[in-house]
């Protein structure tokens, strides 16, 4: 079962200089409860389906698939609201953070996640990180859809 390991922090915008060539994220949950969600996610020219599974917010289980774009547009039709973001990517030694600066009712959101291959892998933080939030669910993107940053 593939896992995803992510852990999410809060950043210091003054301190990070953001890379050229952010990708648009638009995405949207079909369902979600505490224990599952099925997102629809559009990627740039990209388009995908993903299921997550599990509540422990550092490492559940997620399948991702590529779908045709117009079924993305179709199903992101029938979701209540949509988050919208531009990630960037930031490589650090051997791994990548992906920082997503939200757009809409979470503008004013900055958040940087690193994928990890163990819940103990060591990694450097960079100068800019803030303070970790992956255990405060409010920062997932589930929660952002329900609970946007700019109602807090």
């Amino acid at each position: 079962m593939p896992i995803e390991i992510e852990r999410k922090y809060l950043i210091k915008a003054d301190l990070l200089d953001l890379p050229l060539g952010g990708k648009k994220l638009i995405q949207g949950y079909i369902w979600s409860d505490p224990d599952k969600s099925l997102r629809i996610r559009i990627a740039g020219d990209k388009a995908f389906l993903t299921i997550k599974t599990g509540n422990n917010p550092l490492s559940r289980s997620e399948f991702e698939y590529g779908i045709p774009m117009k079924d993305a547009q179709d199903l992101l039709a029938l979701c209540d609201s949509k988050i919208e973001k531009t990630r960037y990517l930031i490589p650090q030694n051997n791994l990548f953070w992906e920082v997503d600066v939200f757009e809409g009712d979470n503008d004013g959101l900055i958040v940087a996640e690193i994928e990890l291959n163990s819940e103990h892998e060591k990694f450097e933080l960079p100068h800019w990180i803030d303070h970790e939030v992956t255990n405060e669910s409010k920062y997932l993107n589930v929660e952002l859809i329900k609970h946007p940053f700019s109602k807090w």
